[in-house]
């Protein structure tokens, strides 16, 4: 009964709001990490001026493993910032803290990792399937639409794009299965911290 007062109004769907120091400083982590794989492997495009990143991989592990806030926030935030500290590719920040943060709060809300029991399930595989397939489509629509680059010219970004996410999905796929299961089980404390537990809900 105290357990569910205290989360009570401060939960998203049975994830809590980051208003603990050990939700705050996973999301700084995180957002280290997503900064510094993003950052690390860059492969420029020509065509449109921006590039193709392994990032979205640690994007995608965050909000499986997290969930919808830890994941949405982490996976805006340290990708634009490896934009942001890129050079000519600041231009594209906005639109990576936009993209990449509903991708990792799309994934988190699908996959639902506060409700899983195993290594994987098949809502994992949808959701880096949904949230992934926002990469080609958000950049496309930012390239063409809003920095005016033209339909044909944003088309030359797509199937980098794709294989971006592709990659991504199966390297965070692989990561879950080997991870989530032990690090749940292995850190009760932490994830009490930020998902509400089943019985709290009930």
């Amino acid at each position: 009964m105290e357990r569910t007062r205290i989360v009570e109004g401060r939960n998203f769907l049975g994830y809590l709001l980051p208003n603990n120091v050990l939700s705050i400083s996973i999301i700084a982590i995180f957002t280290a990490l997503n900064f510094i794989v993003t950052y690390w492997i860059q492969i420029p495009i020509p065509a449109t001026g921006g590039y193709i990143n392994v990032g979205d991989i640690t994007v995608m592990f965050t909000a499986l493993l997290f969930g919808p806030i830890i994941g949405g926030i982490t996976g805006g935030l340290g990708p634009m910032l490896a934009d942001f500290f890129s050079g000519p590719y600041i231009i594209y920040a906005p639109a990576t803290l936009i993209i990449k943060g509903i991708e990792g709060f799309v994934i988190g809300i699908i996959s639902n990792p506060k409700g899983c029991k195993g290594r994987i399930s098949l809502r994992d595989g949808l959701a880096v399937i949904i949230g992934g397939i926002l990469i080609p489509l958000g950049y496309f629509i930012y390239e063409a639409f809003i920095l005016r680059l033209g339909v044909f010219t944003a088309l030359a970004e797509v199937p980098g794009n794709f294989f971006q996410f592709i990659v991504a999905a199966v390297f965070s796929i692989l990561l879950i299965i080997a991870s989530r299961k032990n690090i749940i089980e292995g850190l009760p404390q932490v994830f009490n911290k930020i998902f509400v537990s089943i019985e709290s809900e009930e």
